[in-house]
């Protein structure tokens, strides 16, 4: 796994395919936390989501890559909807 520690609020996060799968909150345990304003679609939208850091690759070019494509990456997505 590469370092997870250079990961950064703001940065964009992309499936290994290139597409966009959400913005960097934050770092929380073992979870990359995704904002809420660019976090899941249609009912899941509004809500904090969470990608596991074992599907984190690499960064580069300022964006988070992850090791699977994004239609992959969505499917372990992890939801949260209290308002933190």
């Amino acid at each position: 796994m590469s370092d997870t520690s250079k990961i950064r609020e703001h940065m964009e996060v992309v499936g290994a395919d290139g597409t966009h799968v959400g913005t960097v909150d934050k770092v929380e345990g073992k979870r990359i936390k995704l904002i809420k304003t660019d976090s899941g679609q249609g009912s899941h939208r509004g809500h904090h989501h969470y990608i596991p850091l074992s599907l984190f690759a690499e960064i580069q070019d300022g964006k988070v890559w992850l090791s699977a494509n994004s239609d992959v990456a969505v499917m372990f997505e992890e939801e949260r909807s209290d308002p933190t």
